[in-house]
């Protein structure tokens, strides 16, 4: 027959330890972090992979992933990456990745808030004439009879299309497009002088 020992008391001169280790949850939680971090390294283009600076297990492991095409060959891959984030020192190579892919993420987003901040203008222009005026209260130095005359085409092409009838389609014209390029331009030049 088996038995089993207790833990020694306090009373039997013996001092017990009782070491803190994570547990099972917070370590797959873990992995899952660094295997998503992994993901989000893969959408980064090859140029700011090779900034990082990564060893070269790790970048072998991140252009197999992307090298790789099923869905089941890509999740194993990706624990794998997952797996050698884990081994590698926190602050030479996971905390450059989180880095990279945050300023990459943020650039992407900055892109996208300024193509809606130019959509908005686009629609005031075209819906309201004293939005010119606000536009070039805000924005002086631009081309105000360039804009002008893209507005008038905008709202002709929007007029013709309605005469067109109800069941067709919507579709915007070539000035509806060069309209919005020349908000964009102006936009971003004013952020880089801006900067």
């Amino acid at each position: 027959m088996y038995r089993l020992n207790s833990a020694p008391t306090p009373d039997a001169g013996t001092e017990r330890y009782d070491f803190e280790r994570p547990s099972k949850t917070s370590l797959k939680k873990a992995m899952h972090e660094l295997q998503a971090l992994g993901e989000a390294l893969l959408l980064l283009p090859d140029s700011r992979i090779d900034a990082i600076g990564l060893p070269e297990s790790l970048r072998d492991a991140v252009r197999t992933a992307q090298r790789t095409k099923t869905h089941e060959g890509r999740r194993r891959q990706m624990q794998y990456l997952g797996k050698l984030m884990g081994k590698a020192d926190k602050a030479t190579v996971v905390e450059p990745v989180r880095e990279a892919v945050a300023a990459f993420q943020l650039g992407h987003a900055k892109d996208a808030l300024a193509l809606h901040h130019a959509e908005r203008w686009r629609a005031e222009l075209i819906a309201d004439d004293e939005a010119l005026t606000r536009w070039t209260a805000e924005h002086p130095g631009g081309d105000v009879q360039q804009l002008r005359s893209l507005i008038r085409s905008t709202r002709k092409e929007a007029q013709a299309h309605e005469a067109e009838g109800p069941g067709v389609a919507a579709r915007h014209g070539r000035a509806y497009r060069e309209l919005f390029k020349l908000l964009r331009t102006a936009l971003t030049d004013q952020e880089t002088a801006d900067e």
